[in-house]
């Protein structure tokens, strides 16, 4: 659309893939973006032809990866004049598909990855802090801002204002790192999103990180965002002892 400012998560989503030439490095890419948001439902997405330049693959890798992604119902194409390939974002994911898969979790690991992601994020928004443009200000205030009624509406939100901090850092391979932890472990780690308490709680979050960033103060937005998801690994480890004592 002509004139329309893009965000930078979303353009990370099309930068070039550093492993070209394989059609499920595509496949996850897009299919990570559309169930965390970043691709909204009903969006057109490039040509064939558009992607593959974009994505700096084959045509006919392109081609596949649209073709798995209509498989998994992600994506629907339509022919004729106005045609094209269109998102079909998911339902929102059964409770109890969450629960199974924090089930098969330790304790460990679910620690591992919290030190890990604490790690992630926190550089991302020093980083963002540094960096960000002033668009990027606007968008975040915007996402941090956005819940939902629904549980599964408000870890998809408080996925995506993550992808916009990591996108504020004007780094793809930043972006395209937290995408891909959002998509490993997101339904799960935004666990604390069920209660209206813990929506409250994250919204103020993210205005205070959101402050810091814009203020430049990269010790402070960094140290907000590691307390923000320590908090929330919190929640899921409560979880997780819950399903032990069952």
């Amino acid at each position: 659309m002509p004139g329309r400012v893009v965000p930078h998560a979303h353009r990370a989503v099309f930068a070039p893939l550093t492993q070209p030439g394989r059609a499920e490095a595509v496949t996850r890419r897009l299919r990570d973006a559309i169930v965390l948001g970043v691709l909204r439902d009903g969006e057109q997405l490039p040509s064939e032809v558009d992607l593959a330049e974009s994505l700096g693959v084959a045509p006919v890798t392109a081609r596949e990866s649209l073709q798995t992604l209509r498989d998994l119902g992600l994506v629907v194409t339509r022919r004729g004049r106005g045609g094209g390939s269109f998102v079909r974002a998911p339902a929102n994911p059964d409770a109890a598909l969450v629960r199974t898969r924090l089930a098969e979790l330790s304790l460990v690991d679910i620690r591992d990855f919290g030190d890990f992601y604490r790690a992630i994020a926190g550089a991302a928004a020093a980083l963002a802090a540094e960096r960000a443009a002033e668009e990027d200000l606007v968008r975040l205030r915007e996402v941090g801002v956005r819940r939902a009624m629904d549980p599964g509406g408000s870890r998809r939100a408080e996925a995506q204002f993550h992808l916009e901090v990591a996108a504020a850092t004007q780094s793809a391979r930043m972006t395209q790192e937290e995408l891909r932890l959002q998509a490993e472990f997101g339904p799960l780690l935004w666990l604390a999103m069920a209660s209206e308490d813990g929506r409250e709680r994250s919204e103020a979050d993210h205005a205070g990180i959101v402050d810091a960033i814009a203020a430049g103060d990269r010790a402070r937005a960094r140290y907000l965002t590691e307390e923000h998801v320590g908090r929330a690994i919190n929640a899921v480890v409560r979880v997780r002892l819950e399903l032990v004592d069952d």
